[in-house]
Formats: structure tokens, sequence, C-alpha cells
């Protein structure tokens, strides 16, 4: 939208803090950009409000442009279908059209009344890397004769403290099985987000192999875990890979890769969780035998656990490498994912365009966005 001449009274990236301390910490820096950005707003009027996902703050931003009789188009839907169904009534007061990128959005908000198109995610028409094996191995120092295993911790920080430690261990579990021979060990692809520095992971990972090095003193050879900067490569080229859940798992699932999803949060936060989600009608899905909705966007999408969800307790080692083995080889577990993937991704492709190529979903909110211009433009003299 820069590129494109739009003017950028405030940086998203300067307000955007996780955790309740550090948004505290900044409340007063945040809400002066807040004003500031409303002051514009009732500044220079504009012809239409593009509000893409950010509900805590693009709720309130919602209210003023109606007031000001400024059309609303939201893209990237907040998930109230799973939790805080209450803010359905500001969407229906304060949003004229809802852009949503996964298909079961769609019917949940027309079914409520609210103006609402599926136009695809766009991750889903994105290209396969072009990268071959061979180049990718040459360029990251990997054996391409080994089997790759893509880490994904996720991309904050406090994600990846959470979630890195036990991914490590995996690795380590996965190569001490193989220690007698270490042709058959694997290799790591770890992918590092733009906002997380380097240094910091690798900082991480020689924490990490010295306990292991305390813990497992015959286990002589560290398990290679390569830092490459490109998620969807890495899980391109996998063989499978273990997923936190979050965006993520769709690039997995665009891809097409065998993966287990995991995740961790504190013990209170998991419980409120826990009681907190509720899925309408719209979305099928059953809990597991401990209670546990499905929570990640592919088995939702599904409409089925296609893929396995290892959440907090659930999340060990054993439980991961358990899981994690039956797809690196020709087995049917494998077959069967890699089909169920396949079905999955196909349900959430934009609808072909008149061309009968797949729709590009960002240029049909542009579409949708002069469609909101024009209806509520001035008639000419």
């Amino acid at each position: 939208m820069a590129d494109a001449g739009q003017e950028r009274i405030v940086r998203a990236e300067d307000v955007a803090h996780m955790g309740f301390t550090e948004v505290v910490r900044h409340a007063p820096y945040i809400y002066a950009q807040y004003r500031k950005l409303v002051a514009s707003i009732q500044r220079e009027r504009p012809g239409v409000a593009i509000l893409i996902d950010f509900p805590e703050v693009n709720f309130r931003l919602a209210r003023k442009l109606k007031r000001l009789g400024v059309p609303v188009l939201w893209f990237v839907s907040p998930q109230l279908w799973a939790w805080k169904r209450k803010r359905l009534r500001l969407v229906q007061r304060y949003v004229d059209r809802m852009m949503v990128i996964f298909p079961f959005e769609a019917a949940f908000y027309r079914a409520r009344g609210v103006d609402a198109e599926f136009v695809g995610h766009p991750l889903a028409v994105l290209p396969l890397p072009t990268i071959s094996r061979e180049e990718y191995a040459a360029k990251h120092g990997l054996d391409p004769a080994k089997q790759w295993i893509a880490l994904l911790p996720g991309s904050r920080q406090k994600e990846i403290e959470a979630n890195l430690p036990a991914m490590l261990q995996v690795a380590a579990t996965m190569n001490l099985d193989v220690n007698l021979d270490q042709k058959k060990a694997c290799q790591y692809l770890l992918p590092v987000a733009s906002t997380i520095v380097p240094a910091w992971i690798r900082d991480e990972i020689a924490t990490h192999e010295s306990a292991v090095d305390e813990k497992l003193p015959g286990f002589a050879v560290q398990p290679r875990i390569v830092l490459v900067d490109d998620a969807r490569s890495a899980l391109f080229h996998a063989r499978a890979s273990v997923v936190a859940s979050g965006t993520a798992t769709v690039q997995a699932l665009t891809i097409g890769n065998p993966f287990v999803v995991v995740y961790r949060v504190s013990a209170l936060t998991f419980a409120l969780a826990k009681r907190m989600i509720r899925y309408p009608a719209e979305i099928p899905a059953t809990p597991d035998a401990d209670g546990n909705l499905p929570v990640a966007m592919v088995n939702l999408i599904a409409g089925k656990r296609i893929v396995p969800e290892l959440l907090n307790s659930r999340f060990t080692a054993a439980n991961v490498v358990a899981t994690l083995r039956p797809l690196l080889d020709e087995t049917p577990e494998r077959a069967q994912m890699i089909a169920a993937l396949a079905e999955a991704r196909a349900k959430f492709q934009p609808a072909p365009a008149q061309t009968g190529q797949p729709a590009d979903p960002i240029r049909r909110v542009a579409d949708a966005v002069i469609e909101l211009l024009r209806a509520t433009a001035p008639a000419a003299p």
C-alpha cells in the first residue's frame, strides 16, 4: 500500500507489542499514535477504509469510521467464529464488506447477516519454490542424500522460547536412535522469521546442545540444525515437518508437506482457551479424548483431524518422534496425510476467475474496494 501511494500516518510495527506487561508499559505511546491516526481520518475523510485483521485496534477504528460516514471493508477476519463471538455485533453494525480467507468464514458471516465473500488465501496462489534440491543443498551446506526435517517454532521470541527446546530434543532423539549409523541421521532446517535475530537462535541451539551433552554423554554427534531464511522452501524440500500452530501450518498445507502441529502456552492460558473456544455449526469439529477441540487451521479447513496436534502436556519429544517417524518412510500414514492435505488445499483455493485460472485474492479485495468507492461516490451534478 505504501508503494502504491498510501501515506503512512502510523506504522503498525511501532505499536505492536506482545504480552500484557509490554502493552501496559507502552500504552501511552500506543494511545497517542491511535489518536494521531483518528485525527488524520477526521481531517482527510477517506472515501473508503480497508481494515486488515488486528481486531483490538480495528474495531475501535470501525466505529469511528462509521460515524464519519466512511464505508468499511475488512480483509482477513478476526477469529470470531472461535471465541469472543459477542464482537459479531460490531461487525454487523460497522463493517460494510467482510473479505475472508477461509471458506467456512463466509458461510458463518452470511448466516448472521454480514455481507461476506470468500476470496481465497493469499498463500494458496503462490507458486511452489523452483530451487532444486541440489541447489538448495549447495546453498545451505546440506547433504542431499539425507532426509531433511523442517522445524518451525514460530515467528515471535516468546513462541520460540516455548517451542524450540522440545523441537531440538526431537532432533536429538531422532539422531540418537541412529547414532551407530550416522549415514541415516537426519538434517534439520530451521527457518528464521524476519522478526527474529539469527544470532539469538544460534545461542538458543548452543545452550540446548550443552544440556544434551550433559544428559547424553554417549551422543557424540549433535543433530545438524541449519538456519534458513525461507519457510516455504524449507517445507518444500523437507521430508516432513514439526510446525508450531499458526500461519506456518497454512504454509505447510499449501506446500503439501506432511507435518505435526505443536504448541505450548502456560497451563492457565491453555485452560482458559479450552473453555472459551466454541465453534459454530459451519465448522465441524469434535473434541479429542481429553476434550480438546482442534486448533490447527488445516484441521478446521478439512473439517476433520488430518494432522496430529500435540499441545502443551502432549507436546513432548517422545510424542513428536512417535508421530513423526511414520511420515518419513513410504507408509500408509504418509500417503494418507498427503492425500488429505491435497483435498484440504483445494477447499481454500480462490474460485477461478473468468480466465479459468485461480483468482488473485488481493486483486479481488482491490476490486471490492473500487466497488465500494463507486457505490458511495456522490452523484455527478
